[in-house]
């Protein structure tokens, strides 16, 4: 490649591509407009904003989570579609309640799409959520392939983690509300509140139970594919979204030489169960969005020439290749991509409602055999307790 045809391409990766750093956050009167800090901008009331909380692949890495991403919507509610291996961290970074965060939707139950969910419900009880966990997701081709089964299974997984906090932090937050849908459905409305409607498509990846998502609101349409091969519903169903989020995964040439496959091994993974990002480009030719998002490959300085020179050979229209904690707020006008400047060190938000107090135990969660090796060093307790109940107000006894 000479001179000219290497200007060319890093012209064209500017114009196209957003790549999010993590950097220090600021303090108040410093913020740059062309970077988005979580948690000191409100949406206006027709806003929508998209952040992704995952964008890698099945084995996350510090740089990339697998599949997540966060929808906000000027009316105040707050959807997350995905929550793969590693994107729970990235969830906590945008410094929302955890009462918000109540509704999440899975594409299907690969770890890379539903991974963080145990994460994400049970950490989020000491995070103050204080709502249930209202989680989404389509049925199998046999009820115990369905999101229903496995959802039960995972609360009885964690049956010992569930019991261990019931008694010192308010259990609200531990309810978990499954609703599972017909993944055969077609268009078909799974959930409409507050002005917004989500309907899902089926998706081909894998074996039969894989969806894609639609948003609509106020106007805006928001669509994501979580894993899919192309198909004649995403082509149907997904013309003139606002913002088109489509998994676009590595050629088979990238499978062989970074992801050490075989030939035959690169070709079906990569253009038969996933889209690759020729086949990506085309669907977005046919659907024609306002903005496309290619998103699930791991995303360098390598690969990324290669996916942008794939794409351009299908599609010629405006495409952001997405890292974590990408940007995206879109109005009916206009349609700002940003990087993110993400807090390290954060603290979870205070909650929305009040805490219920926790009535003290009738009896010890330990047996006589744990209890007698309990060592409490009072005379160590005892000042503490009674610095926290003055600075409090309270009146708590340390336990004998």
């Amino acid at each position: 490649m000479g001179i000219r045809e290497l200007l060319s391409l890093a012209i064209l990766m500017a114009a196209l591509v957003v790549v999010p750093t993590a950097q220090a956050a600021p303090s108040p009167g410093e913020h740059k407009m062309d970077i988005y800090y979580p948690g000191t901008e409100e949406l206006a009331p027709d806003e929508m904003r998209v952040v992704a909380c995952g964008t890698g692949m099945p084995s996350p890495r510090p740089k990339q989570a697998a599949a997540c991403w966060l929808v906000e919507l000027g009316n105040g509610d707050k959807f997350l579609f995905d929550i793969g291996a590693g994107s729970h961290e990235r969830i906590a970074a945008q410094k929302i309640s955890y009462d918000y965060l109540d509704k999440v939707f899975l594409g299907h139950l690969h770890v890379d799409h539903y991974g963080d969910l145990a994460s994400f419900w049970l950490g989020g009880t000491t995070m103050n959520r204080l709502t249930p966990l209202r989680v989404w997701g389509p049925s199998g081709p046999t009820p115990e392939l369905g999101t229903a089964h496995a959802l039960k299974l995972m609360k009885g997984m964690y049956a010992w983690d569930i019991a261990s906090r019931e008694s010192v932090i308010d259990p609200r937050g531990m309810v978990l509300e499954v609703t599972e849908f017909d993944y055969k459905g077609v268009n078909k409305v799974i959930f409409e509140e507050n002005g917004v409607t989500i309907r899902t498509i089926p998706a081909i990846h894998s074996l039969d139970g894989a969806v894609s998502f639609i948003l609509e609101w106020n106007g805006l349409k928001f669509t994501y594919s979580s894993d899919t091969a192309p198909n004649s519903w995403w082509i149907e169903h997904t013309k003139d979204s606002d913002i088109s989020i489509h998994e676009s995964f590595l050629p088979p040439s990238l499978m062989i030489t970074k992801m050490k496959f075989i030939p035959k091994e690169a070709l079906i993974v990569s253009t038969i169960v996933h889209t690759s990002p020729q086949q990506f480009g085309k669907l977005m030719s046919l659907t024609k969005p306002r903005m496309a998002v290619g998103y699930h490959f791991q995303n360098d300085f390598d690969t990324l020439p290669v996916m942008i020179e794939e794409v351009r050979k299908t599609y010629d229209g405006p495409v952001v290749f997405a890292e974590d904690y990408t940007v995206f707020n879109i109005t009916k006008d206009k349609i700002r991509v940003r990087d993110s400047a993400i807090d390290e060190a954060v603290f979870p938000p205070n909650p929305i409602r009040e805490k219920n107090p926790i009535p003290p135990p009738t009896e010890s969660p330990y047996s006589k055999f744990i209890s007698d090796g309990h060592e409490l060093f009072p005379e160590v307790l005892g000042p503490i307790w009674d610095k926290i109940n003055k600075e409090n107000g309270t009146d708590y006894k340390l336990p004998e």
